[in-house]
């Protein structure tokens, strides 16, 4: 089984929980919502579902997402000024990096980062429960 398919089975699997019908729209979605490996938001998996079963409504999309979210196999992060993305849940820890112009988010993981954010918390008399570093950059310009 590829890692979409497994992906695919996994997010089914958690609306049937939900007691959420899979109709083909739906299926459609996670079809589409499977195979991402960026942060698209609503609007761009309607896109890309509505090309592969025209019909889905973004109503449906919106509240198949918030079934994902609550059965915890999606994560929502609601990045500085821009709509809400969405990325799996199973991806190991990782920070963002939002460019301001272009939208463009890119993941990276520092373990020199971690364990200053755990020295820190240590030093104050705390430990990291859960935690999200979010990086705003823009381009350097060359001089």
């Amino acid at each position: 089984m590829t890692k979409t398919e497994h992906r695919a089975e996994k997010l089914t699997n958690a609306l049937r929980r939900a007691g959420v019908r899979i109709t083909r729209q739906r299926a459609a979605l996670l079809s589409v919502l499977a195979a991402a490996d960026d942060h698209p938001e609503a609007v761009e998996l309607h896109r890309r579902a509505e090309a592969a079963v025209p019909g889905i409504s973004l109503s449906t999309v919106y509240r198949t997402l918030t079934e994902l979210e609550n059965q915890g196999v999606i994560l929502r992060h609601q990045f500085e000024g821009t709509p809400a993305r969405f990325e799996h849940s199973e991806t190991r820890h990782h920070d963002h990096i939002i460019d301001v112009e272009t939208g463009e988010v890119v993941e990276f993981a520092n373990e020199r980062i971690e364990a200053l954010q755990a020295e820190i918390a240590e030093a104050l008399g705390y430990e990291i429960v859960h935690h999200r570093l979010e990086l705003y950059v823009r381009k350097k310009v060359a001089r």
